[in-house]
């Protein structure tokens, strides 16, 4: 008696789990997966900013972030041909690069104390801070 009830007890959380997956799989074409760090070397941070799309990584190099991102556009739905463009920079630890799009629109990439992490910066958080000092 016990292992039928183990079993169904089971069997209830796999349903259950399965139907909480399913409800949040329905996403729709135009959601893209988002993860803005801070993330260690060689892991990625996705972004979505304007009509642009962007994948930046680091390599840890002396002590400072050797980044790289690559920015994209798609520009035609019926062939789905896209622009790419790619960026490199190495940052010392706490210094940031800006990347800015044709349509106004910038991702801030900030490196990390000791260049231990690589992580997206807020750019309406630093104006605001920037125009209270």
């Amino acid at each position: 008696m016990q292992s039928m009830n183990r079993n169904l007890l089971f069997g209830a959380f796999v349903v259950g789990t399965l139907a909480l997956f399913v409800a949040d799989v329905r996403a729709e074409a135009d959601d893209y997966v988002q993860h803005l760090g801070p993330v260690g070397p060689h892991e990625p941070i996705l972004t979505t900013f304007g009509r642009k799309r962007a994948i930046a990584f680091y390599e840890p190099s002396d002590g400072r972030c050797a980044v790289h991102a690559v920015v994209w556009e798609n520009t035609d739905a019926e062939t789905e041909s896209t622009t790419a463009a790619r960026v490199r920079v190495t940052l010392n630890p706490h210094e940031v690069v800006h990347i800015d799009s044709a349509d106004n629109k910038t991702i801030t990439l900030r490196c990390g104390t000791y260049a231990e992490t690589l992580a997206l910066i807020d750019n309406s958080n630093m104006i605001t801070a920037r125009a209270s000092e």
